[in-house]
């Protein structure tokens, strides 16, 4: 009667085993994985997960199908994952303007950051330039302070849109230096990059991926930086700490993100992945070289950080008075 008993006990373990294998869960994945960019090609939110793409796929064993979903400064395609089954198949990358700047602008965001989505890992850590067109008479923040103080209505901001990160940098600069810009929110980063060289925009402060190869090639110039040190691609930039705006201290960041719910196992499988690539050498000079760098945390830290940051840009936003238009 033992014997049988072991025996019945043994089979319906391999048959729970099995079952939840056709699931998805224990052999995950199985097949393609969607990832979720909430803006366009050539922003620093695609150009870095399209450097990390190719070694997740290796660490995985499948594809991975890269999906820019445009709109509303990244809340439309933080939308959509969250409303996604919660099987690992559908990802999001996170960063800093859908996921803790958008609560505080849009009071009735369809998505809740901290309670629709599972943290997997932050993978990368980036700074926001301050360029201006290579014919531009300023030269330093001072000078371009200087102008939009003496005339306000004539002077452009290009932003990547409403609640972007760079819409963020811009207005808290202009905030707590007590100067005046005309706000041109466009639809995305690259688009607000480009206004600056067809005269449309006089200035821009957005994340640092998208510019540099214009600054280094001479056709856009870089004033400053956001963060409370130099960056090491351009150690000859100063921050706009030294450069006069003392309280000034805004930064980027990047991670993958999954829908609540997904099990703790493909969280694990996902997370262990990220950090793994975020060590390789090659990973850590691309990001270098595009002005960001390579990090990572556990799953819970990351919720940590997340709901850190959230509470930080709560207060920057009321201090920039950054409201939807």
């Amino acid at each position: 009667m033992l014997k049988s008993k072991c025996l019945i006990g043994t089979f319906l373990l391999f048959y729970f085993q099995f079952t939840f294998s056709q699931t998805g869960e224990f052999n995950y994945p199985n097949k393609p994985i969607r990832i979720v960019i909430p803006q366009s090609s050539g922003s620093a939110t695609d150009t870095l997960i399209r450097v990390i793409a190719p070694k997740l796929t290796e660490q995985l064993g499948v594809a991975l199908i890269l999906d820019n979903r445009l709109g509303a400064g990244g809340i439309i395609g933080a939308d959509a994952v969250a409303k996604s089954p919660a099987d690992g198949y559908t990802l999001l990358v996170g960063a800093t303007s859908w996921m803790t700047i958008a609560p505080h602008v849009y009071p009735s965001l369809s998505y809740e950051p901290q309670k629709d989505f599972s943290p997997i890992s932050i993978f990368a850590i980036g700074q926001n330039v301050l360029a201006v067109p290579a014919n531009s008479p300023h030269n330093s923040v001072k000078d371009l302070i200087a102008s939009m103080k003496d005339t306000p209505s004539a002077m452009n901001m290009a932003s990547a849109g409403i609640g972007s990160t760079s819409h963020m940098a811009g207005i808290l600069l202009t905030s707590l230096s007590g100067a005046t810009a005309v706000h041109v929110p466009y639809k995305g980063a690259g688009p607000s990059v480009m206004s600056l060289l067809s005269g449309e925009s006089h200035w821009v402060f957005t994340p640092m991926q998208g510019p540099i190869s214009l600054i280094r090639s001479g056709k856009l110039k870089a004033l400053a930086v956001g963060g409370n040190v130099r960056s090491a691609i351009l150690p000859n930039i100063p921050t706009v700490k030294e450069s006069g705006v003392s309280a000034y201290d805004l930064k980027n960041w990047y991670g993958l993100l999954a829908p609540a719910g997904t099990p703790k196992s493909i969280i694990d499988k996902l997370n262990s992945s990220i950090v793994k690539i975020s060590r390789l050498p090659e990973i850590k000079d691309h990001f270098y070289s595009q002005g960001a760098e390579p990090v990572s945390n556990t799953s819970t830290e990351f919720g940590s950080f997340i709901r850190d940051e959230t509470e930080r840009m709560s207060i920057i936003v009321k201090t920039a008075g950054i409201k939807a238009e």
